[in-house]
């Protein structure tokens, strides 16, 4: 018996092990029959040894008995609807009451994630083990959902680690990914049944059904995206509370980023919007919340909202038209894109002739065919997209699409994704890949090259100027060839030039987000400059090693990882570093008298009118002595450095027992 005991602690192990690599981590190191394997196993003894069964057991994902209805549930901490704002001013408006309410100088970081278009749902641990799942229902009340919620990709039913609290409520939301959807649609047709609607409105059904095993057919997943009650959790900021639940095992919202002020949270909202056509997954706006839960309590809530958090969504307006054709285009990094060509039609004041497909997936999911009438949506900034068919409009003209098998452009055979959203074009030759690569590389948010559009990208090369990306900078030593060009004077020539030599010493990180390394975007690109100083030495870090940078993570750190352990990754930088690019300055070694720096790992918070400094300088000094700077006091807060008319954090901090410090007494630590 101990060693079927043995036998049945290593299948759950590896079972759970392998649900975190696919749910938390997007990785996968056996195939689906492998695992159904180890599952089949492992329910095989459960079920010839009832003493071996367990609550906590992966067999009991893949649903129990049926119920006959669903118990209500109140929520100790009620949850709360969020204010929605369509507008950038709407954000700095809540912005400014948000600084209003902390009080004058003080300046909140903010955490900004997507809004995932799901079922919101809350899900309580006791000592670690999953006892209940509520849905949001009225906000005070909802339905007690915890057999489905078992049933959920992302839910485990017991947290790893060895910080989880007794008592903890995570929140989030239960999904459809668009890669499910688009299956669950075409398995329902083949049947013959009426296929969904939408992902969220079959997500909602999924849970409101009172047979489990019906619920996992429908393939939920789930993101956390915030806490409820908890008792005895440790950490005094969102950002920190999403790294540990990421680390108990629960996937969080990807992308999401904590910014230092609302400036370069809008600078982040405008990437993640230029991402949206890239997520398996529904999204209907984003959301931006302060990060210190300190500063959320200061702040409070009205009777319907929190007032520490904004939902900055987008104005949706339709117009329906007809689908002429469907061109598969290739993205920089091989992607094969669907555009739909319409009939041109008037959305929100401006012409829309052509829209986003997103991806094979999304044509099936849609169940577009050539010639159906069709609804477009156009929200704020984003790409005019095909939301859904006007299936009753159909007159048996419509005819199927048949999305390519093979690159349009190069004729290589086309190859699916490992997460499996996108077909992609494989050969790094191809001469559309090239042309997006340059017109991308050469764009204000990467290197910045005055004068290289894509017109003229296209120029140089169908011409065979270019043929690769350092050609950009052979273009130097051919300005002869250059001017031969269509249209092409001395003028602009010499201006192309030169944008082309100023490019030259462009920051670091700019250069990585033009080097085209996938999930590679600005935010990213600023963190790996900030945290390694020179393209050498982001080259010289293990996976595990980029894995550990804020907000990078494993799939991102195995995507840079392996293109500079490439052989044609290494070829391209030693080509770039023989045109002198810039690759960063080495960061500056500390002194062996400074080791360790004054305030390593102390948390300190400046409060009140300084005499000496200035608040920036402050902060400056605080970061370069290996301090960390907040802006709320709370029991881990090290230090206060109080100047005249401090308030309520100096108050806090005497009820804290939390050592103050003059300006004067602070410079004297660091002398």
């Amino acid at each position: 018996m101990s060693g079927l005991k043995a036998e049945v602690e290593h299948l759950r192990a590896e079972l759970w092990r392998h649900n975190r690599l696919y749910y938390v981590e997007a990785k996968s190191e056996i195939s689906d029959l492998e695992y159904d394997r180890l599952l089949n196993r492992l329910r095989e003894i459960e079920h010839e040894h009832p003493e071996m069964d367990a609550p906590d057991s992966p067999t009991h994902k893949v649903g129990g008995e049926p119920i006959e209805g669903f118990t209500q549930v109140e929520h100790r901490v009620p949850m709360l609807s969020i204010e929605n704002v369509y507008e950038e001013a709407g954000v700095r408006k809540f912005d400014a009451d948000v600084r209003k309410g902390l009080g004058e100088g003080v300046q909140p970081a903010y955490t900004i994630e997507f809004k995932i278009d799901g079922v919101s749902l809350a899900l309580i641990y006791e000592h670690g083990v999953l006892t209940t799942a509520v849905t949001r229902g009225d906000g005070r009340k909802g339905d007690d959902v915890t057999n489905n919620a078992r049933t959920i990709g992302g839910v485990p039913l017991r947290l790893e680690g060895d910080d989880v609290p007794p008592v903890i409520e995570i929140r989030g939301e239960a999904y459809i990914a668009n890669s499910d959807f688009a299956y669950l649609r075409a398995e329902q047709i083949r049947a013959g049944e009426e296929p969904f609607a939408n992902p969220r409105n079959s997500c909602a059904g999924a849970l409101k059904l009172l047979d489990p095993k019906l619920c996992a057919a429908r393939r939920l997943r789930f993101f956390a995206h915030s806490v409820g009650y908890n008792e005895g959790a440790e950490y005094q900021t969102h950002h920190e509370f999403l790294a540990a639940v990421r680390r108990w095992g629960v996937p969080t919202t990807p992308c999401v980023a904590t910014l230092p002020n609302m400036d370069a949270t809008l600078d982040y909202a405008h990437q993640l919007m230029d991402e949206l056509h890239s997520l398996d997954f529904e999204v209907d706006g984003l959301v931006i919340k302060v990060d210190s839960l300190d500063q959320r309590e200061q702040l409070g809530r009205t009777s319907k909202a929190p007032r520490w958090v904004v939902a900055y969504k987008w104005e949706k307006y339709e117009a329906t038209t007809q689908l002429e054709q469907i061109e598969v285009q290739v993205g920089k990094t091989g992607a094969l894109t669907p555009v739909a060509h319409l009939t041109p039609v008037e959305i929100a004041g401006t012409t829309v002739s052509r829209a986003s497909l997103h991806n094979r997936d999304e044509i099936e999911r849609l169940g577009l065919r050539l010639g159906d009438w069709v609804v477009v949506e156009k929200a704020g900034k984003i790409i005019p997209h095909v939301v859904r068919v006007e299936e009753h409009r159909r007159d048996g003209s419509e005819q199927p699409f048949a999305f390519p098998t093979h690159c349009p452009v190069c004729n290589a055979e086309a190859v699916q994704d490992e997460g499996g959203v996108y077909i992609r074009c494989p050969n790094p030759q191809c001469p559309a890949q090239l042309r997006e690569w340059l017109r991308f590389f050469a764009s204000r948010g990467a290197m910045d090259i005055e004068g290289l559009g894509i017109k003229l990208v296209e120029q140089l090369t169908d011409s065979g100027l270019v043929q690769s990306l350092p050609d950009v900078y052979r273009l130097c030593d051919r300005r002869d060839e250059l001017l031969a060009l269509d249209r092409m004077g001395e003028k602009s020539a010499d201006g192309l030039l030169k944008g082309i030599e100023e490019s030259k010493s462009r920051s670091l990180w700019r250069l990585l987000v033009g080097l085209n390394i996938r999930h590679v975007g600005t935010r990213t690109a600023q963190l790996l400059a900030d945290r390694f100083g020179t393209l050498d030495e982001i080259m010289r870090q293990s996976e595990e090693q980029l894995a550990t940078v804020d907000e990078v993570g494993d799939v991102i750190a195995k995507s840079i990882h392996e293109e500079f352990a490439s052989e044609s990754g290494r070829q391209l930088i030693e080509e770039l570093r023989g045109f002198g690019l810039n690759f960063g300055e080495p960061l500056p070694e500390r002194p062996a008298e400074a080791q360790p720096r004054k305030l390593e790992g102390l948390t300190i918070v400046v409060t009140g009118t300084l005499t000496t400094f200035t608040r920036d300088q402050i902060q400056e000094l605080i970061h370069q002595h290996g301090g960390k700077p907040s802006g709320s006091v709370s029991k881990k807060t090290s230090f206060v450095v109080a100047g005249a008319d401090a308030g309520s954090k100096l108050t806090k901090a005497q009820e804290l027992g939390v050592p103050v410090l003059t300006e004067s007494e602070f410079e004297t630590r660091l002398a």
